[in-house]
């Protein structure tokens, strides 16, 4: 008989990066035998776009009794025990965790990045909560760290978006550029990007991707803006996320991508796209050093250019999706929870 599986997380939000990671969670889940309800901000849709059922996420009486009607729990991935967006937040992904516990569930913490945690009492819940996990896996160091002083175990994972089938698809040689707003992404090094890209990719057609739109539309925009007053003639269009298909098709395209996202530098590097990283964050620059593409500073002064383009034109496609390949998700910590 299948088991039932609650899936928890930022989903329904229209986020390529979250929306990724669920497209292989529910693809793996099936091939488990699985019956899949996630818990999502737009429940028709994610039900449409994954083929599975969906419950509204604040639909709380509802939420409750298909947790206590499943056999398993999967908070995750991402960053969903943190109170740095809001105390709110992790109250609500954590009271998920708490019904699974309190309905005696197998709760699996699937792929996350736990915290920052600034305030003690959100250390006292997750420490709580996840020390009666089932299984626990994190994605990156710090995270593993922090369990471990917390003495829980768990296991360092690679992100579930390495482990997308990507299809090799015709080039439309567009250099894609992928950007969001950022406290330290200034005025100075917009200009500075588009000053060298348009020097660096003359001629070429230019794509902004919108991965999330409430984060990356103005800035996308203003990106724009500024590259036609430099070249009015440029070829420039802004891409916005409709569905993940599509958009890694668009990302299976270009011939090159300069990234801010995390989820965009690996999705170019699955695809072969000569990539190089924008580091707003350790995750794009430790991402960017395991796979040996450039890394691009939001300070400019710390910026060679000419060894930027250089190194970036250099890449080779096969090794980059090699690297990528190299990536995929360990799954034998969920697979025993169905053979049990």
């Amino acid at each position: 008989m299948p088991k039932k599986v609650v899936v928890s997380g930022y989903y329904g939000f229209d986020n390529f990066g979250d929306d990724a990671i669920l497209s292989v969670l529910c693809d793996k889940l099936k091939t488990l035998n699985a019956d899949v309800t996630v818990i999502s901000s737009n429940p028709s849709k994610t039900s449409a776009d994954y083929d599975v059922n969906a419950v509204k996420n604040f639909d709380i009486k509802n939420v409750i009794k298909t947790i206590q009607n499943s056999d398993i729990l999967i908070s995750g991935g991402g960053s969903l025990l943190q109170d740095v967006t809001s105390l709110k937040s992790l109250l609500y992904y954590s009271f998920i965790i708490f019904c699974a516990l309190f309905y005696k569930k197998d709760v699996v913490i699937f792929a996350q990045g736990i915290g920052p945690l600034n305030r003690k009492i959100s250390q006292k819940i997750v420490k709580n909560l996840i020390s009666k996990a089932k299984y626990v896996s994190v994605r990156d160091n710090k995270s593993l760290e922090m369990l471990q002083n917390w003495g829980i175990n768990a296991e360092l994972i690679n992100d579930p978006v390495f482990s997308i089938r990507m299809k090799d698809i015709p080039k439309n040689y567009a250099v894609g550029i992928q950007l969001r707003s950022f406290a330290s992404l200034t005025e100075d090094f917009l200009n500075n990007l588009a000053d060298n890209v348009l020097e660096y990719f003359k001629g070429r057609k230019i794509e902004l991707f919108v991965f999330q739109k409430s984060l990356d539309d103005e800035v996308c925009k203003h990106f724009e803006e500024i590259l036609k007053s430099k070249n009015p003639n440029v070829d420039i269009k802004i891409i916005y996320y409709k569905n993940r298909n599509e958009t890694f098709k668009r990302i299976s395209q270009l011939d090159y991508m300069l990234a801010m996202r995390f989820h965009a530098v690996i999705a170019a590097l699955k695809a072969g796209v000569k990539t190089a990283g924008i580091n707003y964050d350790v995750k794009v620059q430790k991402l960017a050093d395991e796979a040996a593409v450039p890394l691009i500073s939001l300070d400019t002064s710390q910026n060679n250019w000419e060894l930027i383009f250089k190194d970036l034109k250099s890449l080779n496609s096969l090794k980059l999706k090699n690297f990528a390949s190299s990536k995929n998700l360990d799954w034998s910590g969920i697979e025993k929870l169905f053979t049990i």
